[in-house]
């Protein structure tokens, strides 16, 4: 579509973004009889946000298998004859939200996001996403038997190239156009409602009026100076996980319309990535500069000392949390070290060709090639480590084990195993920003909230853009399944409300 195209399209809903939650959020749309329109500032081959760059987890409450059969028909008898999946339940779902967020989350958007995560799965699944059992990632064998343990137990099969892949053959199927290369940047207004955006599309402004707009289009984590205006000083220098579209546009349009501002600003979701990764996202590698296995190691900043509790709990529950603690380190680096007896517990992207690593027989050889780290601080740091484990604990992988050690400055709390026998591997990393946190007040109805009490009505937010779920920290496969929750309730509400301002004539030509 061109400018002129696009200015007499007369949507009634117009969604900013082209991610999980913007699609979810033209699906629902047009589910409840709007016409849609979607914006996407980026160009055909980088669309999607951070959707893109997802490796697929999908948080959501179970009592057991028949729940997940709702959302997985596909799972075989042989799958779950050797499958342990247990359930997460409502309750533990609640319990890691407020766990994770030292109970700062929003208790209703909370507390819509645990009750819905479940038909939610049922919904995305219902819409051409296909999901799959998260062996290696959320499960190990335990007698010849995987036994989940962190309560992701379906994950997006083929992460977020294939979740894009399946919603926009869906926008495709109802016909919902999408424009690549259309950053929103105004919101226009009428009074206090919100008509219509205003997007730049071939070098020329184009005003697009509509019945609502559904802003899901991230935060501002691919903005340095964003970055360390909110989150502080060194954040402009952190790596992107994901896109380098997320520059904060629909915050900045939404503040400035007159909405109100909410949630843990100066915080995000940041994770260990690898030191050579490039500045910003690549498609061609996805997520696999992580490096989540940490809980199985130690980990050792430039002086050669460990600087947190690696096994204070498992990585989905720490890994969005420590990745900011690289970026306190002296040069903003750490390494990450295993011997042989964890290796086969570490997952593929530990193995990647693109991988920044070092590998020796002993531990004296491997100090030396830790680039950066002072050889015997490190050799002091791992010797001191290896006496205060306490093998007598046995080790599991599947739960919090106990193992700890006992007599450092910095205890390890579980999985604490002696680096002692060879080869001995470590892994370079730095901090990864994946999203921010602080972002708009929404009401239960994906309504954002205005400045001084109310909505603003015509304008929803869903996904990123939404703030007071998360605080400081944040469990693995809860944005994904945020964004659907929120994208769904974002497109039908909108549906409702331009409904309601349509001309009948304006409803009947759509109709037809």
């Amino acid at each position: 579509m061109n400018a002129d195209e696009i200015a007499a399209y007369n949507p009634d809903v117009v969604v900013v973004g082209a991610g999980n939650a913007a699609l979810c959020a033209a699906i629902s749309a047009h589910e409840a009889g709007a016409r849609v329109l979607v914006l996407e500032a980026a160009p055909m081959e980088d669309a999607g946000g951070n959707s893109h760059y997802t490796g697929g987890a999908f948080r959501f409450a179970y009592a057991g298998v028949e729940d997940l059969k709702k959302v997985c028909p596909e799972l075989t008898d042989a799958e779950l004859e050797n499958i342990d999946f247990g359930s997460y339940t409502e309750d533990q779902f609640f319990d890691d939200m407020f766990e994770l967020t030292e109970y700062r989350t929003d208790p209703e958007l909370c507390e819509l996001l645990v009750r819905s995560s479940l038909d939610t799965a049922v919904w995305i699944a219902s819409q051409g996403v296909k999901l799959q059992p998260g062996l290696g990632r959320q499960a190990y064998k335990v007698d010849g038997k995987f036994k989940f343990w962190g309560g992701l137990a379906l994950h997006i099969w083929g992460g977020g190239a294939e979740l894009l892949r399946a919603l926009n053959e869906n926008i495709a199927r109802r016909g919902i156009r999408v424009v690549y290369e259309a950053p929103a940047v105004e919101l226009i207004q009428d009074g206090d409602s919100v008509t219509g955006v205003i997007a730049r599309v071939g070098g020329r402004s184009v005003r697009i009026e509509a019945g609502a707009v559904i802003l899901a289009c991230g935060g501002f984590e691919s903005n340095p100076e964003m970055r360390a205006r909110y989150l502080g000083p060194g954040w402009d220098v952190a790596k992107v996980r994901g896109t380098r579209f997320n520059m904060g546009a629909g915050l900045t349009m939404a503040l400035a319309a007159g909405a109100r501002p909410h949630g843990n600003w100066s915080g995000c979701h940041a994770v260990a990535w690898d030191v050579n990764a490039p500045p910003f996202g690549d498609l061609t590698i996805g997520d696999q500069f992580q490096k989540h296995n940490y809980p199985f190691g130690i980990m050792v900043n430039a002086r050669g000392e460990r600087y947190l509790d690696e096994g204070a709990n498992f990585h989905s529950h720490t890994y969005a949390k420590y990745g900011g603690e690289i970026l306190k380190q002296p040069g903003m680096f750490a390494w990450q070290v295993f011997d042989s007896k964890v290796t086969h517990l570490l997952r593929g992207e530990y193995r990647i060709s693109r991988v920044t690593k070092a590998e020796a027989q002993t531990l004296e050889e491997l100090a030396e090639k830790l680039e950066g780290v002072d050889p015997q601080g490190f050799l002091k740091t791992v010797h001191e480590f290896n006496a205060a484990c306490q093998t007598d604990v046995p080790f599991n992988p599947n739960v919090r084990d106990g193992r700890g050690t006992k007599g450092l400055a910095i205890d390890k709390s579980n999985w604490a195993n002696p680096l002692d026998t060879p080869p001995f591997h470590a892994y370079q990393v730095t901090t990864g920003i994946t999203f921010t946190f602080g972002g708009l007040k929404v009401t239960t109805d994906a309504a954002v909230e205005s400045l001084y009490g109310g909505t603003i009505p015509g304008l929803y937010a869903a996904g990123e853009i939404v703030g007071g779920l998360f605080f400081n920290n944040y469990a693995s496969g809860t944005g994904l399944m945020s964004g659907a929750t929120f994208g769904r309730l974002a497109g039908a509400h909108a549906a409702a409300h331009a409904a309601r301002r349509q001309p009948a004539t304006q409803r009947a030509a759509h109709a037809g």
